[in-house]
């Protein structure tokens, strides 16, 4: 009789290198453009409701210090630079924020 076990632990170490290899990787990232989109939609919210609370020219940045801390509260753990890039380019794409 033909012992198969050695094939099959081959098999299934080719198996799970290409899950790590592949499949990992891509979960991951799969994961960081939802996690980003979700972002994007929490910033959009944020930056409606600072336009309704701070009406008028010349409020901008308490504008963007509401939306900041607002993100932050909601436990989006970017550094605060990254997160007002975000915020920036969100306005900006809506039509809220000129470019300077």
């Amino acid at each position: 009789m033909i012992d198969l076990t050695p094939i099959f632990e081959a098999l299934i170490t080719i198996a799970a290198s290409l899950i790590a290899a592949f499949l990992v990787p891509w979960l991951r990232e799969k994961c960081g453009c939802e996690r980003l989109e979700r972002i994007k939609v929490w910033v959009r919210a944020a930056a409606a409701a600072a336009e309704q609370l701070y009406k008028g020219s010349g409020r901008g940045g308490e504008k963007l210090e509401y939306v900041l801390d607002f993100l932050e509260s909601r436990g989006f753990g970017l550094d605060r630079d990254s997160l007002e890039k975000l915020v920036e380019a969100e306005l900006y794409a809506l039509g809220i924020k000129q470019p300077d």
